[in-house]
């Protein structure tokens, strides 16, 4: 049963029908992969001829994956996409449209949901990616979202975890281990939103910068490439890559400490496990020329794809000194 609060002006909010059609006032541009969009029971998508569809989803949770104390309303909803469109960018795909289930508390569904759509959109439009219809409902204590990303990409050619093997050299796109420090700091402050309500690279964590072009250069090389981003941290990424390779033949990873792209005022234990940086991880074969630059991010080269022997660990770091040490599968797995 639905109850009333006993002062309704107090929550002088705008209507599910309000919000739907500012939402879709607020699409601007025309977008040719959009037949249909807000406003009907399902949005219509144009792929082009001779491409697959890319489909992928990821819950941001209130408590779980934001605090409203530590991340502006903007933050939270430039993070909700940005999950979706790495996920995308590592597949090599070209973005298609967004769909956004939202739950909130009644208290919030004025300016902080004015906000999180706010953040959402700024990111949308610099991708071209139009928001084409979702869900709007009220939640009693957190916020909930689920968004949903569509992509194309031509037939056969989607980047995928499976195809690393023994020889490969390692890469990854721009620096690692940002997001975790900054994370760190905010909760160190116990506050975040401190006047970062925008989109900067000084902000990592707070808003991250899904590799989209990086992912679409990798795809346009044509070569044997293994890609996912890094979400979870590089060491629990990078097993994972080395699993999803390993139906015929296991393979193993080497990194080379010294080589690693560590961002500034990051440890070397944020960069191996600290999780949201949202960069790409994948390998090439040594024949493959690997520009410096792809999708004008600076990629890195720091390691290399093994065949795995028996009793060998899956992971290997290398020191500087050319220590061998084992490095553990670690970084953020939501039941453990």
């Amino acid at each position: 049963m639905r109850t009333m609060p006993k002062n309704p002006a107090k929550f002088a909010v705008p209507t599910e029908r309000q919000r739907v059609r500012k939402l879709a006032r607020a699409r601007r541009g025309s977008f040719p992969q959009l037949a249909l969009g807000i406003g009907d029971d399902a949005a219509l998508l144009r792929v082009p001829a001779g491409h697959e569809v890319a489909v992928t989803t990821d819950f941001s949770l209130e408590g779980v994956h934001f605090r409203r104390d530590w991340h502006s309303a903007e933050s939270a909803g430039h993070r909700c996409l940005a999950r979706g469109l790495s996920d995308l960018a590592a597949m090599g795909a070209d973005p298609v449209a967004a769909f956004l289930s939202l739950a909130v508390p009644r208290e919030l569904a004025g300016a902080w949901t004015d906000n999180f759509f706010s953040g959402l959109l700024a990111l949308a439009r610099r991708y071209k990616v139009p928001l084409a219809g979702g869900d709007l409902t009220r939640n009693p204590k957190t916020v909930l979202a689920d968004i949903v990303l569509v992509g194309s990409v031509p037939r056969g050619q989607a980047l995928l975890r499976s195809c690393a093997r023994a020889g490969d050299f390692l890469y990854v796109t721009g620096s690692i281990g940002g997001a975790a420090a900054e994370l760190a700091a905010i909760a160190k402050k116990k506050s975040g939103s401190s006047g970062a309500k925008k989109s900067s690279s000084r902000h990592p964590h707070l808003f991250p910068k899904p590799r989209i072009a990086a992912g679409i250069a990798l795809r346009q090389l044509r070569s044997r490439i293994a890609c996912l981003d890094i979400s979870d941290g590089l060491s629990l990424d990078l097993a994972r890559l080395c699993e999803a390779s390993s139906a015929k033949l296991s393979v193993a990873a080497e990194i080379d400490e010294a080589s690693l792209p560590i961002a500034d005022g990051a440890t070397l234990a944020e960069a191996l496990t600290g999780g949201d940086d949202y960069e790409l991880l994948f390998t090439a074969p040594p024949r493959t020329r690997i520009p410096a630059k792809l999708g004008g991010i600076a990629i890195t080269r720091i390691g290399r794809i093994t065949l795995r022997k028996h009793n060998q660990p899956q992971l290997t770091l290398i020191s500087p000194s050319g220590k061998r040490i084992t490095l553990k599968a670690r970084g953020w797995e939501s039941f453990t």
